[in-house]
């Protein structure tokens, strides 16, 4: 009875460091927040499927945040990039490193509108820092706020 008590003990503490493993904590993602409410946030493989940003009734006071997560560690030399549709850079912003992760990059709406207004088309909203050199497109932002 001993041994079969053991034996399930052992099976039970496999299991459970075997499943415990998710996405999210640690993981690589990010989030984006319209005045600290998330309108978006993928992690994982979910982030290889680029989505519209939905930015609704957005007026030139808001903050846009963007949190990238980089598997625990500290994003350095951060760089959010906004595009054209042919990928022209139109905008950059540059963050300081943070001494955490997981730090807020934020970015004025009125800069995004201001880019729209004279883009023929959606805007890509990309992420680069030093441990993804090669960047990452989060979001595409359409001329019509609305997806």
């Amino acid at each position: 009875m001993r041994t079969i008590l053991s034996k399930t003990a052992v099976l039970a503490v496999i299991s459970t460091a075997l499943f415990s493993f998710s996405s999210k904590p640690g993981g690589e993602g990010f989030e984006i927040s319209l005045n600290s409410k998330v309108v978006l946030q993928q992690y994982g493989s979910d982030m290889n499927n680029v989505k519209s940003l939905q930015l609704g009734q957005a007026s030139a006071d808001d903050k846009l945040t963007v949190k990238y997560h980089h598997c625990g560690k500290v994003g350095k030399n951060r760089v959010i990039t906004i595009k054209d549709g042919q990928n022209n850079t139109l905008k950059e912003f540059r963050y300081p490193d943070a001494s955490t992760p997981v730090a807020a990059m934020m970015i004025p709406v009125k800069d995004i509108m201001g880019l729209i207004k004279g883009s023929n088309g959606a805007l890509k909203l990309y992420y680069a820092s030093t441990e993804l050199p090669n960047g990452r497109m989060l979001a595409s932002i359409s001329r019509g706020w609305i997806s």
